[in-house]
């Protein structure tokens, strides 16, 4: 649920001295837009020479790289492997994280239990002996582990949100596989009783991502985590059904990433993503995993384990996936997809309001005060002493006044009351547009709960390169929790895209609020002076360049760049409640050259009144949007909520339908 890139506890610090010749020093790797090899095999063993030169991250997947090296014939610091088991056994959050690598370990590096690997093509590790002190210590770790938060214990575990739903629920099911005739210390279940009540609560979550796709959409973090989870139910499942869907999914995610790609960088709009992954491609989640997968990208070891666990895995990449991702060719490609479910259409998913296990359902969207699952959320907190969880410090502050509302059949009018406040991290139905040619990327979610107060989505971005990014948000607070200066939104604007033009309209506005006052009264811009090879400046428009690709970004209020700090020349503040951007993308490839670029947007006429715009773009023609109304090109309504799940030149999926079809196996052909 928070981000692990920053705060202490989620750092994973190696115990005792590492081996003779171990790593001590970072070689970075560089980062590449175009395939640095054509062969998966090359890559690979490019990326476990990377693993070879480099110490374990200090973070909590520092038992992944140890698992590279190990499969590399590398020597191992097993002050790592027992740092991890410190770390799950303490109960820290993201434990999910370390625990799906100690699996892997017992079932992959284990010569004596080959049987283990049930035929999916997964290849057994051999390796010198590790000390069996530490191998019987994993298995009391596995054993004594808090998979559900209905078992005994108090902890702050995220144990909830999509990512984290299925990394607890398989490991919970791999853990009953390994041990099935034991019993699990701290539930007191056998392991076969893990694996008969987690078999359904996965292939659930399976079969709502392969309808639904995914709330956490298109995240460059939390992609990383359900790849590591599916990679290892694929692997390691004895049951075909769960092994089956858990590789379509797999599919599916790397479609994803695929068609939501510019040249390694996976800049398009997010479910969940924090300041410094939106600016730095080098600081995404998913970056090893896309350089050792489709040969763009950079093996960053910053927070990644998917590549890691590709790496090991029986798992073969569909050509046509890897074609998409690597394609540079295409004049233009644009993708429309659909995600995630509306929560007034629950029972269209089989969810109901009154049944606890559904109610970790609607955790993985983060409906926790939404005025159709309040009731069933202070239910769980009281099932499972979330009363003391860290993560809900906010609810506990105002338990008095709920035990109160409670009492007299309140809370769903003061959610209804407050929903725009107390809903910000609920992600329901999105509606996605990525366009991409050969020169530059822009991606948003298109006409998504304007108005509403935002935590960790990113609503849209500009790509232009690695770090050559444009996005815009309103901030909510200064530091602290999300959402923050860069991370998410205090209130989310109104978006709306034609290929390459899109506007943004904020509507800022003091009201009630227990979670995210609105505090701040500007909008602002991330637009990096120092990565573009050009910026330009010119009335209320500023025109970035970055090799033959172009940018215009507006603003009708006027604008200023932070002048110190770290957001030094890369800030750009708007003063103001109400603010219109427009970002409109070009290039150099028909001969237009930059200066050319400009004329034409300068030229263009462009009207403002109040929250409503009219723009003739030199590219797409005359744009009329508002903050309510449609949107309009050349005087015609303009679609934003298409009823598809993909619509794209590679395939055309209506929404709501398993992708487990003819089509798309078609594709991956």
């Amino acid at each position: 649920m928070t981000t692990v890139h920053t705060l202490p506890d989620y750092q994973i610090v190696p115990l005792g001295l590492p081996p003779e010749g171990y790593p001590q020093q970072v070689h970075a790797d560089t980062f590449s837009e175009k395939p640095f090899l054509a062969d998966y095999t090359q890559r690979k063993r490019a990326f476990f020479e990377h693993i070879l030169k480099n110490p374990a991250p200090a973070n909590t997947k520092a038992i992944w790289h140890e698992l590279g090296r190990l499969a590399a014939s590398g020597n191992v610091h097993t002050g790592v492997f027992r740092a991890t088991l410190a770390f799950i056994e303490a109960r820290k959050d993201c434990a999910d994280f370390a625990l799906h690598g100690v699996l892997r370990w017992v079932y992959q590096f284990n010569p004596t239990q080959p049987q283990l690997l049930y035929g999916t093509g997964v290849q057994p590790i051999l390796h010198p002996p590790m000390d069996e002190n530490v191998i019987q210590r994993a298995y009391r770790t596995i054993l004594g582990f808090k998979y559900f938060p209905d078992e005994p214990g108090m902890d702050s575990l995220c144990t909830w949100t999509e990512n984290h739903y299925i990394l607890y629920t398989s490991a919970a099911y791999l853990a009953g596989q390994f041990f099935p005739d034991e019993t699990f210390s701290n539930s007191g279940e056998k392991g076969w009783q893990k694996i008969e009540m987690n078999r359904a609560r996965i292939l659930r979550w399976l079969d709502l991502r392969l309808h639904t796709g995914f709330s956490e959409w298109l995240s460059h973090v939390y992609y990383d985590e359900d790849l590591t989870a599916l990679l290892n139910l694929r692997d390691f499942a004895q049951d075909s059904e769960i092994r089956q869907k858990a590789e379509t999914v797999i599919h599916l995610l790397l479609l994803d990433i695929a068609l939501n790609s510019f040249r390694g960088v996976f800049g398009s709009t997010h479910g969940r993503a924090y300041g410094n992954t939106k600016r730095w491609a080098a600081q995404e989640g998913t970056t090893d995993t896309s350089k050792l997968l489709f040969g763009m990208g950079i093996f960053s070891n910053f927070d990644n384990m998917s590549a890691v666990a590709f790496a090991l895995s029986g798992y073969t990449l569909p050509p046509g996936i890897e074609a998409i991702a690597q394609e540079q060719s295409r004049p233009e490609m644009l993708n429309r997809q659909r995600m995630g479910i509306r929560l007034a259409e629950m029972e269209r998913w089989g969810l109901h309001p009154n049944n606890l296990e559904d109610g970790m359902h609607f955790l993985t969207l983060e409906a926790y005060v939404h005025p159709l699952t309040i009731e069933l959320t202070l239910n769980m907190f009281d099932r499972f002493h979330w009363w003391e969880n860290n993560f809900f410090t906010v609810f506990k502050k105002y338990r008095w006044l709920i035990r109160l509302l409670r009492s007299l059949h309140l809370m769903k009018l003061l959610a209804t009351a407050l929903e725009w406040d107390l809903c910000r991290n609920t992600r329901e139905q999105v509606d996605i547009i990525t366009y991409r040619t050969p020169d530059y990327m822009l991606s948003s979610a298109v006409d998504y709960r304007p108005g509403y107060g935002g935590d960790q989505q990113h609503i849209w971005q500009a790509t232009l390169g690695p770090n050559a990014v444009c996005f815009t948000t309103h901030p909510g607070n200064i530091g602290g929790r999300t959402p923050d200066k860069w991370a998410g939104s205090g209130i989310l604007p109104r978006v709306a895209q034609i290929k390459n033009v899109l506007i943004a309209i904020y509507r800022l506005r003091r009201r009630p609020a227990l979670y995210v006052p609105v505090r701040h009264f500007y909008t602002h811009a991330w637009l990096p002076k120092d990565e573009f090879d050009e910026v330009v400046e010119q009335g209320k428009w500023i025109f970035a360049r970055k090799g033959m690709s172009y940018l215009a970004l507006y603003s009708h209020l006027p604008t200023r760049w932070q002048s110190e700090g770290e957001d030094r020349n890369g800030q750009l503040i708007a003063e103001g409640k109400d603010n219109i951007w427009i970002c409109e993308l070009g290039s150099g490839v028909q001969a237009i050259s930059f200066a050319v670029f400009q004329k034409q947007i300068l030229n263009a006429s462009l009207r403002v009144n109040g929250l409503r715009v009219e723009y003739h773009s030199p590219s797409q023609g005359k744009l009329s949007f508002g903050w309510k109304g449609a949107l309009l090109q050349n005087g015609r309504e303009v679609d934003l909520h298409p009823d598809v799940r993909y619509d794209n030149p590679y395939l055309v999926i209506p929404f709501g339908v398993s992708v487990e079809n003819d089509l798309l196996r078609h594709l991956l052909k």
